[in-house]
């Protein structure tokens, strides 16, 4: 790293430390990350990380704004995620394809944290097809009149600027999408319904559905070309993925800096778990991988500082970074896995970045774990029909448990029974 993106670092680590985890529970638990919080960011120039000095941002470069992006995740994914929308998503899309008079009106001020963003293109009939998008822009007179829906939002109640994306009426597929902006005062547009405590994670970045009844905005609220909107939405997704993959790598090393706490204080035999070897393979293997998924992740960002296309790459950082590295940060064994494993799973898997299945072994039947290893659990456990009272016959238990694969029951005598593997 350059002593710039050092600096950038360890700026953005002290004040994670010192601003962001000594609240993050008490916000994570009312829903809510108080502006007083990004007004501190935004004298950084955090909310306006890789935006030209010009427009009022940082001017980062990308390698340096990805290694902001993973100590913010290493706080917290709620904080990560309405930043990444603020920068990656609505200033992004203003820098490729606003005018210079819309840059000034909306970006400069997004920029400078004085406004917030949101990007709409998810409706309740088409998420990852976002060709399928019903959400229709009509021109008239000199106005657009925007009608339809928008689900899952982040940022979308609390935005002042939501860019939404919407098609001409009659179009079908890729055709006919355009972008545009919608002031959250514009006549016809609400926000129906918000959601931040209810989820399992992300509770502290509200996810708002929006609604566009005959709701009227200027004509030079269109941004970029028309009907060029399908793909400006494809590059401008490909910059939300890598700030995903950056907040994976975040999130792991949270869950890998609380685990490895955990095994030098916590003793077993006299001595702390720490110093036996499969805890340490296990928290080696983590640091591996988050190591890699970074690895992968600044891989990326140098790629498209020096403008190349690194739609490959982001996407693997992404898959490597979700699917790996966080999930070895939330397997450490012990009573911190059952302490911590709920506030990481909500920080994790609604910012996708762990797949919450390991936690839940024995999901299907939550009893499971408690019970004794005795002949009705496995029955139960490999689904082999139920076991018979007492009374019955000890051929017919026998007949009952060679149905059960690797196991057999055998007669000691008349009271008393043993299950025994077979090998």
């Amino acid at each position: 790293m350059t002593e710039e993106q050092r600096l950038v670092q360890e700026t953005a680590r002290d004040f994670v430390d010192r601003e962001l985890i000594p609240h993050v529970r008490e916000w994570e638990a009312k829903g809510e990350v108080p502006k007083s919080f990004y007004r501190k960011m935004a004298d950084l120039g955090f909310l306006g990380a890789p935006v030209p000095e010009k427009y009022g941002g940082a001017g980062m470069d990308y390698v340096s704004f990805m290694l902001l992006v993973e100590e913010l995740s290493r706080g917290s994914s709620s904080v990560r995620t309405t930043v990444s929308v603020q920068t990656s998503l609505s200033e992004t899309s203003l820098m490729w394809f606003g005018s210079e008079a819309q840059k000034a009106a909306w970006l400069v001020p997004l920029a400078k944290g004085q406004k917030f963003g949101a990007w709409a293109l998810t409706e309740p009939e088409a998420g990852s097809d976002a060709g399928n998008l019903q959400t229709t822009a009509r021109p008239e007179k000199d106005e657009w009149v925007l009608n339809g829906q928008k689900r899952f939002i982040s940022n979308g109640s609390i935005a002042d600027f939501v860019q939404v994306y919407a098609r001409e009426p009659g179009t079908k597929g890729h055709d006919g999408i355009s972008l545009f902006m919608v002031p959250k005062e514009a006549p016809g547009f609400k926000v129906t319904h918000v959601e931040t405590t209810t989820k399992l994670g992300l509770r502290a970045s509200p996810t708002a559905d929006l609604a566009f009844e005959n709701c009227r905005i200027p004509k030079d609220h269109l941004i970029g070309k028309k009907g060029d909107g399908w793909n400006q939405a494809m590059r401008t997704l490909n910059s939300g993925r890598i700030g995903i993959a950056a907040g994976a790598v975040g999130v792991a090393r949270a869950a890998l800096e609380a685990a490895s706490k955990y095994v030098k204080e916590r003793k077993a035999f006299g001595r702390p778990i720490g110093d036996f070897q499969l805890v340490r393979e296990m928290i080696a293997q983590s640091a591996m991988e988050i190591d890699a998924a970074r690895l992968l992740t600044l891989r990326a960002a140098y790629m498209r500082d020096l403008g190349q296309d690194n739609t490959l790459e982001v996407s693997m950082a992404k898959l490597f970074g979700a699917d790996g590295a966080a999930g070895h940060g939330l397997g450490h064994p012990g009573p911190w896995g059952v302490r911590v494993q709920r506030r990481i799973r909500r920080r994790a898997v609604l910012s996708r970045c762990a797949d919450p299945r390991p936690l839940r072994r024995h999901e299907r039947n939550p009893e499971t774990h408690h019970r004794r290893a005795d002949p009705r659990t496995i029955g139960e456990e490999m689904r082999a029909p139920a076991w018979r009272p007492r009374r019955e016959t000890v051929s017919s238990a026998r007949s009952s448990a060679a149905r059960l694969p690797r196991a057999s029951f055998a007669k000691t005598s008349r009271r008393s029974r043993s299950w025994t593997s077979s090998r």
